[in-house]
């Protein structure tokens, strides 16, 4: 839980700078509004945030609920991690995964963004790590030929994916005339397949897909009468990422009895 909590103040500040393209190293923690550096004191995974009572000691200013949020959710995903994975690769790996879906999920939610400083290393990381464990899931002895096969199915399955959005997307504007989602939608995707595989892919993207739309009915119907209700734009990502989380700890199951109709 601790490292967990550390990782997700990380993850606060990548949330907070990456899709503005400022440098999570320099300067140190500061409050957006004032600018006064954080002290460490006041810098503990939700502790602080609990005993400022969500205010900067400063400027009173009022620190958001997404702060501790991502914190305990990073502490919760990686709690999972261990005991549904236990202290092995594939634990490492899956922690890995929701630390980057979790906080791309949150950088798309409030900025529209998908940085590629976050989807690209995670396709990368993705790889290596099919590779890595490919040996296992085929139960073969894991060798350098079983980690370059690994590693070259994991690549076109990312491939496979970004394509297939990309098409979703080149459809959608001949259609509509409009982009439908961004190229970060794509990256993200094969991102997904890259860790996750094939099977798992396609239920976070029907998933995903399903969440969007209902969410959009819901927002439709809620906005009722306002003039641009029908053309707010959704997060995609941030639906994907929150479907692709779900496939890690309960997709497995799913495909299972799905592909139990075709024996």
């Amino acid at each position: 839980m601790l490292f967990g909590l550390a990782f997700g103040s990380f993850l606060n500040v990548c949330v907070a700078r990456l899709p503005r393209r400022q440098s999570v190293v320099q300067p140190g923690s500061r409050c957006p509004r004032c600018g006064v550096g954080i002290r460490p004191v006041d810098n503990v995974p939700l502790v602080s945030w609990a005993l400022l009572r969500g205010r900067c000691r400063r400027c009173g200013w009022r620190i958001p609920w997404r702060y501790p949020a991502v914190e305990l959710m990073t502490a919760a995903l990686f709690l999972l991690c261990w005991l549904r994975f236990g202290l092995t690769v594939a634990g490492v790996g899956m922690a890995v995964l929701c630390f980057l879906l979790l906080g791309l999920a949150v950088m798309d939610a409030e900025t529209m963004r998908l940085p590629d400083v976050f989807t690209l290393p995670g396709i990368l990381l993705g790889v290596i790590y099919s590779g890595v464990v490919h040996a296992e899931g085929v139960g073969l002895r894991r060798g350098p030929v079983e980690l370059i096969y690994g590693v070259l199915v994991a690549l076109g399955w990312a491939g496979a994916a970004a394509l297939l959005l990309l098409g979703i997307r080149r459809i959608y504007f001949a259609l509509r005339g409009v982009q439908g989602m961004g190229l970060g939608d794509a990256k993200l995707l094969a991102m997904i397949a890259a860790w996750l595989g094939p099977w798992l892919t396609l239920l976070t993207l029907f998933v995903g897909v399903m969440a969007a739309a209902v969410w959009g009915v819901v927002w439709v119907a809620a906005s009722r009468g306002q003039r641009n209700s029908r053309t707010a734009r959704l997060p995609l990502g941030a639906f994907l990422c929150g479907a692709a989380i779900y496939a890690v700890f309960a997709g497995g199951p799913v495909v299972r009895w799905y592909l139990g109709f075709f024996r």
